[in-house]
């Protein structure tokens, strides 16, 4: 497990002068953490594998169907970086293969740190109409976007319970969960509910009751990723135009927030907006 360290240094100012200057690092350091990311072989989850490897945690890498982009990302990672990664096939919406991620995790790294819950599920649908999406893809937008978060944190509990510095549960909502829009209607409901089963782990599992896991989310806004370009041209043009900063969320930016997130251990129960200002642009 990975360890705070405080160094203290000698910083002269004057001939007459010598102040003490601390440099702490963030307690919660990320090195030789080990991470699994749910949803992880492309878009955000690949560019939030690249900032946690950057940080010298080994990445476990969740993905559905195609294989050859998790192979590549572990590769990239472990070649730049030096650490260990592992690629692990699994729905995000199934609690079997969940439950198989986590333990494969554990198995691969020695124990597990750190989940970015980033699966998700949704069908660009009409946002108005009540039959523009089946049952059955309302119990797919429910079970990844939802259920699949709490089997994640479940599976992972015992682990958490037994770290040193405890664990980290990260989830990728949306600012769909905060507004009454997105790519579906059941979207936006699975990912409001999302949020607020943050809250509900984040304060029934905290060390106020006796857990020892911090529970955040972060909401993006638009994210120009494969995904996000299906929107097409003009309604992301809107999107744009909508934020307060008129622009797209920077893919960059967050991803990097998830590293900013598992740092600091004052934060939990928290909806993190990046999103250029789309939602109070909306206001």
């Amino acid at each position: 497990m990975a360890t705070s360290s405080l160094l203290v240094v000698a910083h002269p100012v004057s001939t007459t002068d010598t102040r003490i200057v601390q440099t702490v690092d963030h307690a919660y350091a990320l090195k030789a953490r080990s991470v699994l990311i749910t949803g992880g072989s492309r878009g955000l989850g690949a560019e939030v594998a690249r900032k946690f490897a950057a940080e010298g945690s080994n990445v476990a890498i969740n993905y559905h169907s195609q294989e050859a982009p998790a192979q590549e990302l572990a590769k990239e990672l472990q070649s730049k970086h030096n650490i260990k990664t592992v690629i692990i096939k699994g729905d995000g919406g199934v609690v079997a293969d969940i439950q198989r991620c986590v333990k494969e995790t554990v198995s691969a790294f020695g124990g597990l740190d750190i989940i970015i819950g980033n699966a998700g599920w949704t069908r660009f649908s009409q946002f108005d109409d009540l039959d523009a999406m089946s049952y059955e893809e309302w119990d797919k937008c429910w079970n990844t976007n939802v259920k699949g978060n709490h089997a994640l944190l479940k599976e992972a509990m015992p682990i958490f319970q037994k770290n040193p510095d405890g664990g980290v549960f990260i989830m990728t909502s949306s600012v769909a969960g905060k507004s009454l829009s997105g790519s579906s209607m059941a979207y936006s409901v699975t990912k409001a509910a999302q949020v607020h089963l943050m809250k509900c782990l984040a304060n029934t599992q905290g060390p106020k009751s006796g857990g020892k896991v911090r529970v955040n989310a972060v909401l993006p806004g638009l994210l120009l990723t494969d995904w996000g370009n299906k929107y097409g041209d003009e309604r992301i043009k809107g999107l744009q135009d909508a934020a307060a900063l008129k622009q797209e969320t920077k893919l960059d930016d967050c991803a990097q927030a998830f590293v900013d997130v598992a740092k600091n251990t004052s934060w939990t129960g928290q909806a993190i907006h990046i999103d250029s200002g789309l939602v109070v642009g909306h206001m």
